[in-house]
């Protein structure tokens, strides 16, 4: 390997949105990344689908298609 080329490999601290917070190894030029979705909230992890509702278009669709 070339000497120089490569990023610097250190400690980051991952937060996520829901308060969840972890430390992990990475290119990252930052301390700390901010993170949206992590293991602890993501529906695939906790099995809880989460509808966010932006101007009744849920409804609207269940309307439409016949849903309940």
């Amino acid at each position: 390997m070339k000497p120089g080329i490569h990023p610097d490999y250190h400690p980051v601290k991952v937060v996520c949105s829901c308060g969840n917070s972890f430390e992990t190894q990475s290119t990252y030029e930052k301390e700390e990344l901010h993170i949206d979705v992590c293991s602890q909230c993501h529906p695939f992890y906790t099995g809880k689908q989460k509808i966010l509702d932006t101007a009744g278009q849920v409804d609207k669709f269940r309307r439409r298609y016949g849903m309940k």
